[in-house]
């Protein structure tokens, strides 16, 4: 990476403070943003039943935080503008008032509005922090070993949302699903503000003098509407759908040409000349579309085949956030220094494919011990192993003016390849429960069926992930 002294965007910490308590503080951000994307599934009936929610406007309880949160690649960008640092604590100012107004909303339009502000807040939080790790850590051991601890706290955030969704609201209500994070907020913003060294740019590299105001209005509406066509793709007319796609993609193509022609792009397209990052994040879209596949739809099928209720839910998931966090912290990182990245990524993706694969034959009266934990542990190993290894390819050789940018990137490919995962199986496992209920099966059949069918084409996705790796992320040994 470049370690020009022109660089804006340097963030080591100050002296008092080491930087792997630097690094604490931007993961503690990142779980509050993480958990919130994950928080309210086990949590929506109570929502719909205390709100008057119809089961098409429900979808917007999530839906309102994936598209800004998956739309705003710009932050990234602004953080290498005006300072990563003042970024990430404005992001997690706006995600914390945001909560609050989530956990006091008494209506349906407040707590959808609420959450798309919060949308907005784990956007400009999420987009910057990678970029901060790698700072923080430019050297390859210490890096790997960094990006290991961060991402064992993002996998371990998203599954640790369903079970804390699930106590929080039997416990106490689903209001506490939100207000769980003013105080968790108000510790990271104070130590974010006091840990985090200051990198705000010199005055000359403002905002308003490098911007281009045109080419972000483009890539934000793009993307937007990209997230919202895919998260909404079950609800409307193929033919809506249609010409939605299509502006998305006039308004992508329009970006393209102002990054072409402009005198200072918010993008350098040479950026996706870099075969690493191209590769990694379509990997990650393939790895995250299957692991969501398995959060959502396995925690459906715990409670609608096989009658659990949202605690035991939750703690039927809890084994995978363990597995996760321990071999990420413990091994992952010299796994990679050992035998390379690629490696351990593959083997990590394979491990995906196979846990996916005997959640295919899930049957109706299935038996957690044996139909349901050893899937999880085989994804929950595998996705350990995957995603220290993918982040660490995705970011390799990005240079550090870009570093902001190449972070909101794969933060954005996270929820996009989430968000398609979670439609396409959805559909496909509804259209599937509704076709054998139509021929007159029984309710819990058919919808194990409608599972069942899910699951499998999962696999096929996942199988796609170490193909893809194989293709586009092959590099020689690397020395760390």
């Amino acid at each position: 990476m470049s370690t020009s002294t022109e660089s804006p965007v340097s963030v080591a910490p100050r002296r008092a403070f080491s930087r792997w308590t630097a690094l604490a503080v931007l993961c503690a951000g990142t779980l509050m943003t993480i958990l919130d994307g994950n928080i309210v599934t086990v949590a929506m009936p109570a929502i719909q039943s205390d709100l008057g929610f119809s089961a098409p406007e429900l979808a917007w309880v999530v839906n309102a935080y994936l598209i800004p949160f998956g739309g705003l690649l710009l932050v990234g960008r602004l953080g290498d503008l005006v300072g990563r640092k003042r970024m990430f604590v404005s992001g997690l100012a706006v995600f914390t008032a945001a909560s609050v107004l989530c956990g006091v909303a008494d209506e349906r339009a407040v707590l959808i509005a609420a959450r798309a502000l919060q949308g907005v807040g784990g956007a400009m939080t999420s987009a910057v922090v990678l970029g901060m790790v790698v700072a923080l850590f430019p050297q390859g051991r210490e890096q790997a070993k960094a990006i290991a601890v961060f991402s064992a706290v993002g996998a371990a955030g998203g599954a640790l949302g369903t079970f804390l969704g699930g106590a929080l609201t039997q416990a106490f209500g689903w209001h506490w699903i939100f207000l769980i994070n003013l105080p968790i907020g108000v510790v990271a913003l104070f130590a974010a503000v006091r840990v985090l060294a200051d990198d705000r740019p010199d005055p000359g590299a403002g905002f308003a003098r490098n911007a281009d105001h045109v080419g972000a209005a483009l890539i934000t509406g793009a993307l937007m509407l990209t997230v919202y066509v895919i998260v909404g793709s079950g609800e409307r007319a193929a033919g809506r759908t249609l010409l939605l796609s299509a502006l998305a993609l006039a308004l992508l193509a329009g970006f393209v040409v102002r990054q072409a022609r402009a005198a200072r792009p918010l993008l350098r397209l040479g950026l996706f000349r870099s075969r690493l990052l191209s590769g990694a994040n379509a990997v990650q879209i393939l790895m995250i579309a299957t692991m969501y596949g398995f959060q959502f739809i396995g925690a459906l099928y715990l409670q609608r085949v096989l009658g659990y209720d949202e605690l035991t839910t939750g703690l039927a998931f809890l084994p995978a956030p363990v597995v996760i966090g321990v071999l990420m912290v413990g091994l992952s990182a010299r796994a990679v220094g050992r035998f390379g990245g690629h490696r351990v990524l593959t083997v990590g993706l394979l491990l995906i494919t196979a846990g996916m694969a005997l959640l295919g034959r899930a049957p109706e009266n299935g038996v957690y011990l044996t139909d349901v934990l050893p899937p999880m542990l085989l994804l929950a190993v595998g996705f350990a192993a995957a995603m220290p290894a993918l982040t660490g390819l995705a970011m390799s050789g990005v240079r550090e003016e870009d570093a902001g940018l190449a972070s909101g990137l794969f933060n954005t490919t996270q929820v996009v390849g989430g968000s398609l995962g979670l439609a396409a199986l959805s559909v496909l496992a509804a259209g599937r429960t509704d076709a054998l209920l139509g021929e007159g099966a029984e309710v819990v059949t058919a919808t194990a069926e409608g599972y069942r069918l899910a699951f499998r084409v999962a696999v096929v996705i996942a199988a796609g992930a170490p193909a893809l790796a194989a293709l586009a992320l092959r590099t020689p040994r690397q020395k760390t």
